[in-house]
This record gives C-alpha cells, sequence and structure tokens, in this order.
C-alpha cells in the first residue's frame, strides 16, 4: 500500500557532505528520514524555491524531456529500502500508458516537487526506516 507524503524539511549543513531530507506521512505521525548528498539537498532546495538558471539543469532537463515526448509525471514513489538504501520509482504517463521509471529517491524529489508531483512511500518502507 502507498502512502501519501510531504516534504517537510531539508536540512542542509555546509560543513557535512552528506544531507538530509525528511518526509512526512500526509494524515498521520511517521517521518521518513533519507540521507542524501550535498548536490541532491541544493537541488531539490533550488527547485521548491523556484530559482530558475539561465540554461537548465539536470532535473530540469529531465522534466523538459519528459514534457517533450508528452509525458506526465503522475507520482514519485519509494518502494524499497534494502540494506540502508532507498529505492524510488517515477510514475510516468504517456499515451494512456503507466511507465514507471527506476530513480534515486533525492533524484525524483527534486524533479517533482517544482510542479507539486503527489509523493507516496510504500507502507513497508515507512515501518522499516521511520
Amino acid at each position: 500500500m502507498e502512502v501519501r507524503v510531504d516534504l517537510a524539511q531539508i536540512v542542509i549543513a555546509e560543513n557535512r557532505e552528506m544531507q538530509l531530507i525528511v518526509l512526512r506521512e500526509r494524515n498521520g505521525e511517521r517521518h521518513l528520514p533519507i540521507v542524501i548528498g550535498m548536490y541532491e539537498a541544493h537541488a531539490i532546495d533550488r527547485r521548491v524555491k523556484g530559482v530558475q538558471y539561465q540554461r537548465p539543469l539536470t532535473h530540469d532537463l529531465l522534466a523538459n524531456v519528459i514534457e517533450q515526448l508528452s509525458g506526465d509525471l503522475e507520482k514519485i514513489v519509494i518502494n524499497d529500502l534494502q540494506d540502508g538504501t532507498f529505492f524510488a520509482k517515477l510514475v510516468v504517463r504517456q499515451s494512456g500508458e503507466l511507465i514507471e521509471i527506476d530513480s534515486r529517491p533525492s533524484d525524483a524529489i527534486a524533479l517533482g516537487v517544482a510542479s507539486e508531483v503527489p509523493i507516496y512511500v510504500e507502507d513497508h518502507v515507512l515501518s522499516e526506516a521511520g
């Protein structure tokens, strides 16, 4: 079962290589902390704040590719946890078909937050990691 979550917090500490994002269960109490890299944390933060650059960065490029291929990013799903590593997928609708694309959670979130794409976490992942 998928549980809807929201991006609750981005913790950026310039003196550490690894950063933290926290997802919060939309209609509940559970939280899911995910450790990510500095670049990914800044990319998520930039997209949340709507900061634009003259040329598209990686996540902008991917959003443009999905759009140009007549796709719609419908949702992000953090679907697994193995040996401390989270796994995610992008769910894209194209020509009426749903396409699931493997992704790192940080990249999926960075891609989706700018356009307010819903984020879900499989219940078993929330139970294991939250």
